[in-house]
């Protein structure tokens, strides 16, 4: 799980986006467009990175086909101060 975090959140260019959106849902569950509120960012971009997030096992969703709640996964839970250990890197 290590490697998935440092590909999905340091590897890519829209890691550091995919980081904050990481670190906000650990502050509690949203939905797409709460994200992008919260965020500052488009819809359609929150979409895509909560899509690439949940395809590599980082966060899960709530089965509703509106207002789909996302949240990290255990696997990213439990491998947090790797997380963490990014997202440091990335504010540096």
């Amino acid at each position: 799980m290590d490697t998935v975090l440092w590909q999905t959140l340091a590897g890519t260019r829209g890691g550091p986006n995919r980081a904050r959106i990481l670190r906000a849902l650990d502050e509690r569950p949203r939905n797409a467009n709460q994200l992008a509120q919260d965020v500052d960012l488009a819809y359609n971009t929150v979409r895509h990175h909560l899509q690439v997030l949940e395809e590599n096992g980082v966060v899960t969703s709530s089965d509703a086909s509106y207002g789909t709640v996302y949240l990290p996964s255990d696997r990213a839970e439990q491998h947090w101060e790797t997380v963490e250990k990014i997202i440091t890197q990335l504010d540096e």
